[in-house]
């Protein structure tokens, strides 16, 4: 085993931006009530990583006992995107992200695997100024245990010699489900049979010991 690739989550990982994602979700939620609120934002913490259009989906399905239509998943989607835009250009990165890709970029391919739409994952990126860090930045659909699992199989690497860094456990069932080692970031994931950290202040550290 010799580390060979990264691949980051988003959310959590390289964007402080899970509290602006938990707001968005409060604020759609809002005009079905304080129940279904409450229930989606429980919902949302604890499949972090899932895509917000099945969390939409599970909403209607569970909550308000009825399948959500194509147009009204869309109206919604919109919402989300909406609501989350401006905050996500100005929020902090999580400490350790910037020396990370800092350190690594043109020495390791770097990648993005996110349960963030396609477009909107890059659009961001980019108005952060950080997509220029990554090979290729990979959103939804499909899902993240696929997207990783493609970044292995087109890179023709080692599945060991890929490491895949997230904050939630959609995260380490994407890295189980391709065969790639994992690194957990942040409170959900503390206590697991993997190499942790609150944040990535620790990652270069532990990437050098594993080149």
């Amino acid at each position: 085993m010799a580390l060979q690739c990264l691949v980051f989550d988003c959310d959590g990982v390289i964007l402080d931006s899970v509290p602006v994602k938990t707001r968005a979700f409060a604020r759609v939620a809002e005009p079905f009530g304080e129940e279904a609120r409450d229930r989606l934002l429980m919902y949302h913490k604890v499949h972090g990583g899932v895509s917000r259009y099945k969390k939409f989906e599970w909403l209607y399905e569970h909550i308000l006992g009825k399948a959500i239509t194509p147009e009204e998943s869309r109206r919604l989607g919109d919402l989300f995107a909406e609501y989350v835009l401006d905050e996500l250009q100005h929020c902090a990165l999580i400490p350790g992200a910037q020396d990370v890709l800092a350190c690594w970029r043109g020495r390791l391919p770097m990648f993005v695997c996110s349960g963030t739409p396609q477009e909107e994952l890059q659009s961001v990126l980019q108005l952060r100024r950080l997509d220029g860090y990554f090979d290729a930045i990979y959103g939804s659909p499909p899902a993240k245990a696929e997207l990783l699992a493609h970044i292995v199989r087109t890179e023709k690497l080692d599945p060991a010699d890929v490491l895949m860094v997230g904050d939630a456990p959609t995260d380490r069932d994407a890295a189980d489900y391709a065969g790639t080692m994992f690194y957990g970031v942040g409170t959900i994931l503390k206590g697991g049979d993997f190499p942790w950290g609150e944040d990535l202040t620790d990652l270069n550290a532990w990437i050098k010991e594993h080149l």
